[in-house]
């Protein structure tokens, strides 16, 4: 019990093509297939774009982009 050998799998594969038939499980294979490819052309896409994407020069300084505090106004407080 437990153990999963080859017939359990070949008779499950057959269940699966009578519930769904031949073109139903094509057709998904397809879409599978489709969907696969999709991915790695977009993986590629990616690849290239960040290869192409000009670095910045280390040697160059960077600007700072921190915003200086605000200066704050004279407190009118008065004493006494």
């Amino acid at each position: 019990m437990g153990s999963v050998s080859i017939w359990h799998w070949i008779v499950v594969g057959i269940i699966v093509m009578l519930l769904f038939g031949r073109g139903k499980v094509s057709e998904l294979m397809g879409d599978v297939a489709k969907g696969i490819k999709s991915f790695k052309k977009g993986m590629a896409e990616d690849d290239v774009s960040t290869a192409t994407a000009q670095p910045t020069d280390p040697s160059k300084p960077v600007a700072d982009q921190r915003q200086a505090a605000p200066a704050q106004a004279p407190s009118e407080h008065k004493a006494g």
